[in-house]
């Protein structure tokens, strides 16, 4: 059997979890630093070198151009690059959402900082101002008043990258001091977490403290008509609780599960499902 790819530059629990679910199956596998790959175009090759190749690359560019070139070697990619390229895209992500009709917050986009100010308004403070592109919550801020969205949105605009002048919005959403990560692996919702913080950020990145959240038909639902918009695979869906149910806040293409894994033990082993799926795929 050929082996499966790991693309991963850094090595870390969930890699080391995934490396320990493979051998415990006896499947070959290769970890392959990105850092280090390379690919000739234009040259025929014998077949396949790998069997599948699961990403868990930490960097959005090297991952995606990673399974793209991997995918016209004829090697199926988990995920693949249009899931990459569409969850590392806050508005093409919302755009998904919107087509497949999932429910999420009211969210808007301005092609300028000032434009975004206007548009802040009428969206209704308070807001979350967003980057298109990043992970953890970074250069995230909630504002709650015009004046404040200008001083966020002024520095936005003296940053030298043309992606940051571009405004990505969305509501507020009141929620009860949590929110809530699904992790989807192909048709199968592996389980969820309550992620609890003290600020409006509760990424596990940034402290949250996860708890096991039950998995009802009202969070299944959504999170899995999410997983299908932006083209399936293995993903973690974000949603709040909302006053008329689940909001899906985000879909997250390279799932860290540290938080998630040790709020639910033995009961749930979210690497062994994930390799499961990349051997569905090879």
């Amino acid at each position: 059997m050929r082996p499966v790819a790991v693309l991963a530059s850094r090595v870390r629990y969930e890699e080391k979890r995934i490396f320990a679910a493979l051998e415990r199956r006896g499947v070959p596998y290769a970890h392959v630093d990105t850092r280090r790959f390379s690919a000739e175009l234009g040259r025929a090759a014998d077949g396949p070198r790998y069997a599948a190749a699961l990403n868990r690359e930490i960097s959005h560019s090297r991952g995606l151009y990673a399974s793209m070139i991997l995918e016209a070697r004829g090697v199926p990619a988990v995920n693949r690059s249009e899931v990459i390229a569409v969850c590392g895209d806050k508005l093409r992500t919302s755009l998904e959402l919107e087509r497949a009709g999932v429910p999420a917050p009211r969210t808007a986009v301005a092609l300028t900082p000032d434009e975004g100010a206007e548009a802040a308004e009428r969206l209704g403070f308070p807001v979350v101002i967003k980057p298109l592109t990043g992970s953890w919550g970074r250069l995230a801020a909630a504002v709650r008043d015009r004046e404040a969205a200008q001083t966020v949105l002024e520095h936005r605009a003296a940053l030298p990258s043309p992606l940051q002048h571009i405004v990505y919005l969305q509501e507020l959403v009141d929620k009860p001091g949590r929110d809530i990560r699904v992790i989807v692996a192909g048709e199968a919702v592996v389980g969820a977490t309550y992620r609890y913080a003290d600020g409006w950020r509760t990424n596990a990145a940034r402290g949250a403290r996860s708890e096991p959240c039950p998995l009802t038909p009202e969070l299944v639902e959504p999170a899995l008509r999410a997983a299908r918009a932006v083209g399936g695979g293995i993903l973690g869906v974000d949603l709040i609780e909302g006053p008329e149910g689940p909001l899906v806040l985000e879909v997250n293409h390279t799932v860290e599960f540290r938080g998630f894994q040790d709020a639910h033990g033995e009961d749930v082993d979210v690497a062994d499902a994930i390799v499961s799926h990349v051997l569905e795929a090879a």
